[in-house]
């Protein structure tokens, strides 16, 4: 490879990376100012409301699994889940054939909230589900993703990708 295909490839390397950290970290703005009006009247915060939607969806999960589909932390999936314990909205457990793992369940308050947040949700105060609704409309349905899916498929593995597709399909 010749010197200036490789500096090419680094530039065109480098300048991939900045343009998906700029337009992701857009769409998590948004996504986090929506995310955070539509909690706020539960007194949650992100982390504890994607903790305990995690707990509800993965039913008997460890906190190791919690943190992986989480995308977080061991501790801070750990210090969350904590916390909603506190409020009895999760219950921790050890199994007798796994003393090391920490397991979490949702409680019945947990799973009420959970639904009283679900009928909370106004889809009209959404900035990127406004976004996308020219695209449903042009075309029939939300888009896909399937690129980025990939992508997140290549970085997570297959594991996180069955999970992901399992706990949020859409026909339940």
């Amino acid at each position: 490879m010749a010197m200036s295909e490789e500096v090419n490839s680094a530039r065109e390397a480098m300048l991939y990376n900045q343009r998906i950290a700029h337009l992701s970290k857009a769409l998590w703005k948004a996504v986090e100012k929506d995310w955070q009006s539509w909690i706020k009247p539960f007194d949650l915060n992100i982390n504890e409301h994607h903790v305990l939607s995690i707990a509800s969806r993965l039913q008997g999960a460890s906190i190791s699994d919690i943190a992986k589909f989480g995308v977080m932390h061991v501790s801070t999936a750990f210090n969350f889940s904590k916390n909603l314990e506190e409020r009895g909205l999760l219950s921790f457990s050890k199994r007798d054939d796994d003393k090391r793992n920490t397991y979490v369940e949702i409680t019945k308050k947990g799973e009420d909230l959970l639904k009283e947040i679900d009928n909370n949700f106004v889809k009209n105060k959404h900035a990127v589900l406004e976004g996308s609704q020219p695209l449903k409309d042009m075309y029939g349905q939300f888009p896909q993703f399937l690129d980025l899916l990939a992508v997140i498929r290549n970085v997570y593995g297959n594991d996180f990708m069955e999970i992901f597709e399992k706990t949020f399909n859409i026909e339940e």
